[in-house]
């Protein structure tokens, strides 16, 4: 009993030191929603509308940030219904090109 009880702790503290490292790095980004054909050029203002009608059309939605603009693919776009074209704040788990959005807030 007490060797199952030590491999049984044992295995325990493998997964709380394994787990962090495998968690994704969840950040918030500020930039603008736009669509994967427009990128870039699509991170402002006055492209609202286009992007509006790319994303309805079926083209990736897209985060532009303000930092670096990296164009970050938007993993579940039904979180950012709403927010086509606009400025926003975006938290969610970064992964490779990749966020999953958590949540959005208007800049």
């Amino acid at each position: 009993m007490r060797k199952f009880l030590c491999t049984m702790f044992a295995l325990t503290l493998l997964f709380v030191v394994a787990t962090p490292s495998f968690a994704a790095d969840t950040q918030t980004v500020n930039g603008w929603i736009t669509d994967a054909k427009c990128g870039v050029k699509g991170a402002n203002a006055g492209a609202a509308e286009c992007t509006k009608k790319c994303i309805a059309s079926g083209v990736a939605a897209v985060v532009v940030t303000d930092k670096d603009q990296t164009v970050l693919t938007i993993d579940n776009p039904d979180a950012i219904k709403g927010h086509e074209g606009h400025h926003v704040a975006v938290t969610g788990s970064v992964s490779g090109g990749k966020i999953r959005v958590d949540s959005v807030k208007m800049l």
